[in-house]
């Protein structure tokens, strides 16, 4: 059994059910951000799973130079502070720089390191000694058991509240596979682990000066994740995804959460039993 972390009202690991961490890939505006938040909470309540907010206020690895990226880190920190006052949900969001972490901290519930910069020294460590849960994304580089040495890193400040997520391993080019047998062997080391519906589904760079997806392949690996015995769930969701401006093909409608969750409750309510 993992660890048990406290995100806010939200816990996970241990023997709580799983945590679903949802929202739109980026912010686009405060009205989607809103009906989203508002949409999610309602679901996750009905479900009976506990909800982490997440939104980038920038996306700084888009694929081409013309991307959409966000609002920025002051107005996109404001309108994720909206979100938890309005909506009473915890809020989490990438950091990307040693100095975006600690002003992001002030505002944010647990703080979240993109997989391009699992590896990178400084900033886990400038994370963890803000003493806030921090989720690391597991680089499409990496092997599961690569994740030992970042939480040896995390861990050496004394902050014990990370958790891990799986987001796919590079497959020849513009592809990614998920082995599931990296979860239990990332969970062995004793810290929560996630499973990345959406991103698993990413075709990144696949169309060209966009990243592509298959998101008719959710559901199937969120149950498969859920049948292993993860900790949570990310996945990244957006009213209209055909026109959202980042990662549409690989969001999941709001509509169909409902009926995602309800799925995999079932599965995970068994196995907790």
């Amino acid at each position: 059994m993992t660890r048990e972390i406290s995100i806010a009202s939200a816990k996970l690991g241990g023997n709580n059910p799983l945590l679903i961490i949802a929202g739109p890939c980026v912010i686009e505006s405060e009205e989607i951000v809103f009906y989203t938040a508002e949409k999610l909470k309602e679901t996750c309540r009905t479900i009976g799973l506990p909800l982490l907010f997440k939104s980038s206020y920038d996306k700084a690895n888009r694929t081409s130079l013309s991307s959409f990226r966000g609002p920025g880190f002051e107005k996109g920190l404001r309108i994720l502070s909206d979100v938890r006052s309005k909506f009473d949900i915890p809020i989490i969001s990438d950091i990307h720089s040693v100095e975006e972490v600690n002003p992001a901290s002030e505002v944010l519930d647990a703080l979240q390191i993109p997989a391009f910069l699992c590896r990178q020294t400084d900033i886990i460590l400038y994370a963890s000694r803000t003493g806030k849960p921090v989720n690391v994304k597991k680089g499409q580089f990496l092997a599961p058991w690569d994740i030992k040495n970042i939480i040896e890193k995390f861990t050496s400040t004394g902050n014990q509240n990370i958790f891990v997520t799986e987001r796919g391993t590079s497959f020849g080019y513009n592809n990614l596979v998920v082995d599931f047998r990296g979860l239990p062997i990332m969970q062995s080391f004793g810290f929560p682990v996630i499973f990345d519906i959406t991103h698993s589904l990413q075709l990144p760079g696949g169309m060209g000066k966009s990243s592509g997806g298959q998101r008719e392949f959710a559901e199937p690996l969120a149950k498969a994740a859920v049948a292993v015995g993860v900790d949570g769930l990310f996945m990244e969701v957006h009213p209209e995804p055909e026109k959202a401006l980042c990662d549409g093909p690989n969001m999941i409608k709001l509509n169909e959460v409902e009926r995602l969750l309800s799925h995999i409750k079932s599965i995970d309510d068994v196995l907790k039993k």
